[in-house]
């Protein structure tokens, strides 16, 4: 396999620039109310999409650290089939999920109703944000082929 260009090292200031983006979406999912650790199940649920490795061990082990129980991460993936997930935090995983897959049919109004009807405009917008800046780290990190070893 060939060696992959590392994005980190190759634009460090593009990379800090992603990361100074990701602190302010943090602060925005703080003022919105969203707790850190359902936060970082919608991370985790967008790098599980994307097919993320890094990203994946990365947010599980952040939703564990934030006191996020084992079986809701267990059962993310199947989301909608599980009785964890509070209304807000649905819509919000609907939403996260529309926009990382957006070239599957944008994101469907209905999609955009029920957010829009579950939650306020600020948590609307901290997800969104909060989905546009896990797809950057997404395919920064499966572009780069960041190492995932045992």
């Amino acid at each position: 396999m060939t060696e992959r260009v590392n994005l980190s090292k190759s634009a460090p200031d593009l990379y800090q620039t992603v990361a100074k983006l990701e602190r302010l979406v943090s602060d925005a999912l703080t003022k919105a109310g969203v707790a850190e650790g359902f936060s970082h199940l919608l991370r985790l649920r967008a790098s599980q999409i994307n097919h993320c490795a890094f990203c994946c061990r990365l947010h599980t082990r952040d939703a564990l650290a934030s006191g996020e129980p084992a079986d809701r991460i267990a059962v993310l993936a199947a989301w909608q089939e599980a009785d964890y997930f509070t209304g807000k935090e649905r819509a919000a995983l609907e939403l996260i999920e529309a926009i990382t897959l957006i070239s599957e049919g944008q994101v469907p109004d209905t999609v955009y109703d029920l957010a829009a009807a579950t939650l306020s405009a600020d948590e609307i917008s901290a997800v969104e944000w909060l989905a546009i800046v896990i797809n950057a780290w997404n395919r920064i990190a499966t572009s780069s082929r960041y190492s995932v070893k045992p």
